[in-house]
């Protein structure tokens, strides 16, 4: 088992928690005598820096969202002069403005150390060619994850996204060993190799994948592992914490967040009380050491569970297990929940179809209605029966997870639009 930093990956979990009290009463007095916003919305909650004493008090601090990233646009969160301040980032800004965030030069180099223990953690090191397929740019996970492969010692091949049929090219002329990209893309890599008449499982050295950016599931990974040979591993991070942070270790037993740089929480959404490990609640983040952005007690809006025990890889730090979803890609249908995560899951079941969908809402009436658009693997007309049944078997099992019905609608192989960043899976035609 390799470590980065032993001494501190697999430290006493008490000495962990002390190291964090330490931090947190330090980020609350930073915060306070150097932010604006933060000093404000303190004395609205009549909070004072001398009142945290310990992460025990953690519950007494206000929350931070990002409409206040957005109502103090640009940069009226930052806690550092613009002199101070050596690279920003922002946000697509798909709704409303963008969240910009900034770096000192130590805030990067926490960036590029976190996403080295996590990539030593899985065998990675000095003798990979890492090809970093997720955009450059003002999006944060092609550079966090090309600084965090440059520190472990790899070679980088920072290929971007696009040009899928270079990128393969590349990938087995210059026998790279690991790839960083969202699971959609990576499963349209398969399927442009397959076409190309290269299969990425016995034509390249690949064999590692890291991939984050969106939500996928357990089955997803089974599939990918199986169909390209390699391990693959799930990443985590915002745009408004450093982009890509954690990554899983080789037990694939949830992704290790290094609390001496971060604190997490999972609360109940309703009540705002801590849940139990294992228990599926909202993801809220303090960033313990950051300079140009801290935040305090950051509602993600991902929904995710803790795991608090000792790893089998022998790291001490909590593991954020895999995300059920974000708030901002659910959906209400009939009153109910919806994520995609949930129609992957039915989905890669079924090696009849292709991983790639779309949920189609549409209102009927005073009704909205719900369509699965999905490929067929092959698409015959001589087994139309077949496909009868198939459709029967997919919307039972949709409406057993959704506890909805849903209309299973077949398309042909490659109808599904392809995404080379984030993968789209809702087209929602409803009028509200």
């Amino acid at each position: 088992m390799s470590y980065w930093k032993p001494e501190i990956e697999t430290m006493d979990p008490k000495d962990l928690r002390q190291m964090q009290s330490e931090k947190l009463v330090k980020l609350v007095k930073y915060v306070y005598d150097r932010s604006p916003f933060y000093k404000k919305r303190f004395d609205e909650f009549g909070i004072k820096p001398e009142d945290i004493k310990s992460i025990d008090d953690i519950g007494k601090l206000p929350f931070t969202v990002k409409q206040d990233l957005r109502d103090t646009y640009p940069n009226g969160m930052f806690c550092v002069k613009n002199t101070d301040v050596v690279r920003y980032h922002a946000s697509s800004g798909t709704t409303g403005k963008p969240t910009v965030v900034g770096y000192t030069q130590n805030d990067l180099d926490a960036w590029a150390e976190s996403l080295a223990r996590g990539m030593t953690a899985i065998g990675l090191g000095q003798d990979d060619i890492i090809q970093v397929s997720y955009g450059y740019g003002l999006f944060t996970g092609g550079l966090g994850v090309h600084y965090g492969s440059e520190k472990i010692g790899a070679t980088t091949l920072p290929a971007g996204s696009g040009n899928t049929e270079r990128q393969i090219t590349l990938m087995k002329d210059l026998d790279v060993t690991a790839i960083c990209c969202t699971p959609s893309y990576f499963s349209y890599l398969i399927e442009a190799a397959d076409h190309m008449g290269c299969s990425i499982k016995d034509e390249t050295k690949l064999k590692i994948g890291i991939f984050g950016a969106e939500p996928w599931s357990e089955s997803l990974r089974k599939r990918i592992e199986e169909r390209s040979g390699i391990k693959a591993y799930d990443v985590f991070g915002t745009s408004e914490l450093s982009g890509p942070l954690f990554i899983e270790c080789e037990a694939q037993e949830g992704m290790h967040v290094w609390g001496d740089m971060f604190l997490f929480e999972i609360l109940d959404a309703e009540t705002n009380e801590p849940v139990p490990d294992g228990v599926v609640g909202e993801l809220v983040v303090t960033t313990l050491i950051k300079e140009a952005l801290p935040l305090i007690r950051y509602r993600v809006g991902d929904l995710a569970s803790l795991d608090t025990s000792v790893c089998k890889c022998g790291r001490t730090h909590p593991r954020l297990m895999r995300l059920k979803g974000r708030s901002d890609d659910m959906v209400i249908v009939r009153g109910i929940n919806v994520f995609p995560g949930q129609v992957e899951y039915v989905l890669v079941k079924f090696p009849e179809v292709s991983p790639h969908f779309m949920i189609v809402l549409d209102r009927d009436g005073e009704l909205d209605s719900m369509t699965v658009q999905v490929e067929l693997v092959d698409m015959a007309s001589d087994k139309l029966d077949d496909y009868h049944k198939l459709k029967a078997r997919l919307e039972h099992e949709l409406k057993s997870i959704l506890n909805l019905h849903a209309e299973v609608e077949f398309v042909a192989p490659g109808t599904i639009p392809r995404s080379e960043g984030k993968a789209k899976r809702v087209t929602d035609k409803r009028q509200f």
